[in-house]
């Protein structure tokens, strides 16, 4: 069964171009002391067991896939890609590694080949991925739209990996230690205050909380909170009626009648008093008039 692409449409779709003999030239093996490590490495842990896993088995077999330099001005080369590989060799103690050497001037396109061949490997960790696409559109200036057709991923599919980036740290860094999975995270997310999230958080790691139970702790946190919002309008809404009450109170005495109110939510309205017949509409006009005289 054929190995499937991580990243989708891969390197070649992001640089719009197929690897051919004008870019890249044949393998080579060049000396492992003269490799300048990559400026724009997305990386910055490495598994040192790992590391020495793949020592060991390059001493017994070598380098299988060749790592991806270029070339500098000064006889030197720069690393695009295979930091692992570069590391493990130099573990290993071999003086030469086997290397393809790519024709690229642009340090935005280099950035643009380390951030791609990162991503598509398959132990990156979520938070691993979200720095990356992030840096790709920060740094090359793509939209979530243009990367989404560069690196074939729905658009949706960064836009979930980007926000991880707003989780507080303290989540972040479980995510890359492994203690929880995204899934876990993109519930959090949907607390959306850091304060809730890190309690919630806490609480997965405690009682190995599965997705769907963090999903209904967010729901009836929310819903607690939005009931605490809705009784304290309730409150306001008391107090602005008891005003209005004791109001309509003052105006019935001095009408002598049962004055209403109408006000609409923005705080308009209209006094309504009734009258029974044209001798009462008379009383109140008179009552009117008094109270306009003495204005």
């Amino acid at each position: 069964m054929a190995k499937k692409n991580v990243l989708g449409r891969g390197l070649d779709a992001l640089m719009d171009t197929h690897v051919n003999t004008e870019t890249v030239q044949k393998s080579n093996e060049i000396d492992i002391n003269l490799i300048e490590a990559n400026p724009y490495q997305p990386r910055a842990t490495f598994d040192e067991e790992a590391l020495q896993e793949l020592a060991g088995s390059i001493q017994e077999l070598g380098v299988i896939q060749p790592i991806t330099v270029r070339n500098l001005e000064n006889g030197k080369y720069q690393l695009i890609s295979g930091e692992r590989r570069l590391r493990a060799s130099k573990l290993a103690g071999i003086e030469k590694i086997p290397a393809y050497i790519r024709a690229t001037d642009s340090d935005e396109e280099l950035l643009q080949m380390a951030l791609v061949e990162n991503i598509q490997r398959e132990d990156l960790n979520a938070i691993e991925i979200a720095i990356s696409y992030q840096r790709l559109m920060d740094e090359c200036k793509l939209t979530q739209e243009d990367l989404s057709k560069k690196v074939g991923k729905q658009r949706s599919t960064i836009s979930n990996y980007t926000r991880l980036l707003s989780l507080p740290a303290k989540i972040q860094i479980g995510i890359k230690e492994e203690k929880i999975s995204m899934g876990h995270a993109k519930a959090l997310l949907a607390a959306k205050e850091d304060e809730i999230m890190i309690m919630v958080y806490d609480q997965i790691l405690k009682y190995d909380f599965s997705v769907r139970k963090v999903e209904e702790i967010i729901r009836e946190l929310s819903g607690e909170k939005n009931q605490e919002e809705k009784q304290k309008e309730k409150k306001k809404t008391f107090a602005t009626s008891e005003d209005y009450l004791q109001l309509k109170k003052h105006l019935s005495n001095c009408f002598a009648s049962d004055i209403d109110f109408k006000r609409n939510s923005k705080g308009r309205g209209k006094i309504i008093i009734p009258f029974k017949n044209d001798n009462d509409l008379e009383r109140i006009i008179a009552i009117l008039d008094k109270l306009n005289q003495k204005i």
